[in-house]
């Protein structure tokens, strides 16, 4: 994996991108959800690399990608990404994406429908407004405030538990959570911001549609806000297959990589 950086109106991402592999045929996109980073996905990178060109990043203002302006929108991520991708020669994109990473894939998809191949989304939810109620609507434009205020140390304790249920998946996390240690006003403008892109995708009650082969996956003890019911509610609507990883959390792939990691392989076979 090679360390590369794009500029663009509101500060540089930096990314990390192998285009080499034995099936050239489709790229494997990696997205991390909201408040990690590129590290979310280092045991899929491990395995599918040489297998399959291979895409993650740090998400705008995120790690190493900040100083990052927060005027954007998750369309605007979308069409960024898409820069990236073509410029790095991926035309037939499989998106893999994490909480915030499915929403941004829907929203590429939205954006970009006759280049997307695939997509998986690993403890995500859809984006049509339907499934929201509206006090989750409102709490979403809301966020900031919550975690400006809540105790740090609380913050990263539940941060880290309550997103995985293995001790690599809760250290892994912690890591990520210490990036903005000494600094929670950075975290929670980070947090809020992604919230408030979020909710106003959703309230642009756009198709959305998923025309390409797709998946889910969802962990049984996934405790994030209502992910499993929303989850529930997008494979019945939907008719899309559905995965669940028993034990795994929020980060399903973290606490089970090799059965995430097969999904994956057979999903792309």
């Amino acid at each position: 994996m090679k360390e590369r950086v794009y500029k663009t109106r509101c500060g540089a991402i930096h990314y990390w991108i192998n285009p080499d592999g034995d099936n050239k045929d489709k790229q494997i996109v990696f997205l991390p959800g909201l408040t990690t980073d590129h590290r979310l996905f280092e045991k899929q990178i491990e395995y599918f690399e040489g297998k399959y060109p291979v895409f993650v990043w740090d998400p705008p203002a995120h790690a190493s990608s900040y100083p990052f302006e927060l005027d954007f929108s998750l369309a605007d991520k979308a069409r960024w990404l898409d820069e990236i991708l073509m410029e790095n020669g991926f035309d037939k994109p499989v998106i893999v994406g994490q909480s915030m990473g499915g929403y941004l894939g829907q929203m590429y998809m939205q954006l970009f429908p006759e280049k997307i191949v695939g997509f998986i989304s690993i403890d995500s939810a859809p984006l049509q407004k339907q499934y929201y109620t509206g006090i989750e609507l409102w709490l979403l434009h809301r966020m900031t405030p919550v975690y400006r205020h809540y105790p740090w140390k609380t913050l990263i304790r539940q941060g880290t538990k309550g997103v995985a249920t293995s001790e690599y998946g809760r250290e892994l996390m912690r890591k990520f959570m210490m990036t903005y240690d000494g600094n929670q006003e950075r975290y929670a403008r980070l947090a809020g911001s992604g919230y408030k892109i979020l909710v106003e995708a959703v309230e642009e009650e756009l198709p959305y549609e998923i025309k390409c082969p797709a998946e889910l996956i969802c962990g049984t003890k996934d405790m994030a806000g209502s992910t499993k019911r929303y989850n529930r509610a997008w494979h019945k609507k939907s008719n899309l297959p559905i995965h669940w990883i028993e034990g795994a959390g929020h980060n399903a792939n973290t606490d089970c990589p090799e059965e995430v990691n097969k999904i994956i392989e057979d999903f792309l076979k």
